[in-house]
């Protein structure tokens, strides 16, 4: 599943059986009470979204790779990364636990699984299996993996505590769970834009529809806490991307992404969501605007070695 926002799809699947990469996961049936992905996810499925998901994974690379160095995952561990939609950090995760280790990519979204494996396999990365299940049920064996990583997945869902809870049954005693969400009530754009702050009033009242939270970020340690998770550390990134760069018209891509929704809530009829569009992309393709869209806050903690 993934905007900031929402790696991919990671919650319930739509009734296909699991789908492995390699073989040798199988995750059990899960059941999941309460609505499925297409019902809670915030930024739907589309081919769109799944491309703004693909250029994620490397926009978002240096947060990442500064994460794993922190958490320092050594040769022959395991990882998992919930939620990976097309690509997420597996190809990292990969490189880290080898050689001798595993990298699992789990999503609900059965085209983000297949492109998934097939960004494995076009990187030769041999030791990455792919599975489809709910990140909040996901039936994968407790306690099996050194980390349990998702990002920009609890942003997108109303019940963050629930995909938390799973990570901490799945990580190892002494192992790391990790978390990298957006706070997006600290954004600018200067010099100020009446279009930016109207398409943002529209995607948040659309995106938050379902509850999920857009302030999330500065939730996670707590969350964290009350999962019962230790040595919490939280870095907060404020990146100001300069004009050209992808995640700098990151606003009005999610906002695109939800414009069938847009429209469906009526909270803007089509000609003013083209205009604003049009607005809002100009001003940010001019090198004299800042504009820092979100903040990112990447969270570990290390799951008690005893109970």
């Amino acid at each position: 599943m993934t905007a900031i926002i929402g790696e991919s799809t990671a919650l319930e699947s739509t009734g296909e059986p699991p789908m492995t990469g390699g073989g040798s996961i199988d995750p059990a049936p899960a059941t999941s009470a309460g609505p499925d992905a297409a019902a809670v996810y915030a930024l739907g499925s589309s081919p769109g979204e799944s491309a703004r998901l693909q250029r994620q994974s490397e926009e978002l690379r240096p947060e990442s790779v500064a994460l794993l160095d922190r958490i320092g995952l050594e040769p022959g561990q395991s990882a998992i990364d919930l939620g990976c939609g097309p690509a997420g950090i597996i190809d990292l995760l990969a490189a880290a636990v080898s050689p001798g280790g595993r990298a699992v990519g789990l999503d609900a979204d059965p085209a983000h699984v297949t492109m998934a494996r097939e960004y494995a396999d076009q990187r030769g990365l041999a030791n990455v299996e792919v599975v489809a299940a709910d990140a909040r049920h996901t039936g994968l064996p407790s306690g099996s993996f050194d980390l349990v990583h998702a990002r920009t997945v609890l942003v997108t869902i109303p019940e963050p505590g629930e995909v938390i809870t799973e990570m901490v049954r799945l990580a190892k005693p002494g192992g790391w769970v990790a978390s990298q969400e957006p706070d997006v009530e600290y954004s600018l754009c200067y010099p100020p834009l009446p279009a930016w702050d109207r398409i943002g009033e529209i995607f948040h009242a659309s995106f938050s529809r379902s509850g999920a939270d857009l302030c999330i970020g500065r939730r996670l340690t707590e969350l964290y806490r009350q999962a019962g998770l230790e040595e919490i550390e939280v870095v907060v990134h404020a990146a100001a991307y300069p004009a050209g760069h992808s995640r700098r018209t990151i606003m009005p891509d999610l906002a695109r992404s939800l414009g069938p929704m847009i429209l469906e809530l009526g909270l803007a009829e089509e000609r003013e969501l083209a205009q604003l569009d049009r607005a809002v992309r100009d001003h940010l393709a001019d090198p004299r605007t800042l504009a820092m869209p979100h903040l990112l806050f990447v969270t570990r903690g290390r799951k008690p070695a005893t109970a």
